[in-house]
């Protein structure tokens, strides 16, 4: 009875109670799609790709001079000899050999890898942003047409990158000498190579960039917002180190096909992976098969977080703009 009366003296109608606001969990929410149209994904893609690969370009430079085999002039698989070797013979626009040939095909190249990326991740996640089968399944439906795109040029660069002034004097010098020596198949040499390597290194990249990020965000929901750039970084330079130690067998007999017949560097007879794999084991064992792997990562971990962060901010800029179009605030 007392406990009936406490609680009637309290129901008094004078008194109205004061609502409580709910438990704050402040998160970073991700749409599957964030609302962008596909030429804004290409756009954000594009600027992503060319200040990736622009910044890294010195180290790309040394791991390709690393992986080349035959009588060019850097034999050591060290990094410091590498670097060393390639300023005392060209000097330091030796390290931008080729940067040209990057632009031309990294642009382009990534406007359709992050595009394709997302279509297909709207369509493979069914409505649910953090599933990683469906980030991983997309990431090789990108890599297999984006590199459709950047094989040619990637060739071009890395023939520039080995080769001295002689050899070729620039873009289109060496696509003409190509054409005309080797014909058209050449620029595709690598292509089966380079989509077997990058279909693995795209489905471990995108698949550790979507776990980590979201694991970034869990640890600190609560400064998630305001550090967006350093989650997205962060979360690419993890994803972009471990995809590129997994890879780089291939990745050497990639440049294997590109660069042959280049600063003496060995022809095959064939573009088999198999031919390629057993003539590197048998010259430098199977140590051969991770030449180049420390730049490799180096270059991967830092480019995959400017690349990432760079994306991010992209698609962030076309989300306000949106945003302000449809509030009436842009015409």
């Amino acid at each position: 009875m007392a406990t009936e009366a406490t609680t009637t003296k309290f129901q008094n109608s004078d008194f109205r109670p004061v609502p409580q606001p709910p438990d704050f969990h402040p998160e970073l929410t991700v749409s599957p799609h964030d609302g962008l149209h596909f030429w804004q994904f290409m756009v954000a893609g594009s600027i992503a790709g060319c200040v990736e690969h622009m910044a890294m370009f010195p180290v790309d430079t040394v791991k390709t001079h690393m992986q080349a085999l035959g009588s060019c002039p850097i034999k050591s698989v060290g990094v410091g000899h590498a670097l060393r070797s390639i300023l005392k013979s060209e000097g330091l626009p030796g390290l931008y050999r080729g940067i040209g040939a990057m632009g031309l095909g990294a642009g382009p190249a990534h406007a359709v890898y992050f595009s394709v990326y997302e279509v297909c991740k709207k369509y493979f996640s069914g409505g649910n942003p953090n599933n990683s089968a469906a980030h991983a399944v997309s990431g090789v439906f990108a890599t297999v047409a984006s590199d459709a795109v950047f094989t040619p040029m990637d060739m071009v660069k890395q023939r520039l990158q080995l080769g001295n002034s002689t050899a070729y004097r620039g873009v289109l010098d060496c696509i003409k000498k190509v054409l005309k020596k080797e014909g058209f198949g050449a620029f595709y040499a690598s292509y089966r190579t380079t989509v077997l390597m990058n279909a693995p290194f795209t489905a471990v990249h995108f698949a550790t960039y979507e776990a980590a990020k979201r694991g970034l965000i869990e640890i600190s929901p609560e400064s998630a917002s305001d550090e967006r750039v350093i989650v997205h970084a962060t979360a690419g330079a993890l994803a972009g180190a471990s995809a590129a130690v997994v890879t780089t067998p291939l990745d050497v007999v990639k440049t294997q096909l590109q660069c042959q017949g280049v600063c003496g560097c060995d022809r095959f007879k064939s573009t088999s992976i198999r031919d390629v794999i057993k003539t590197i084991v048998q010259k430098d064992g199977y140590k051969g098969l991770m030449r180049g792997w420390i730049p490799r990562m180096l270059f991967h971990a830092p480019a995959a977080a400017i690349c990432w962060s760079t994306y991010e901010a992209a698609k962030t800029l076309f989300q306000d703009l949106n945003g302000s179009t449809e509030n009436g605030t842009v015409t």
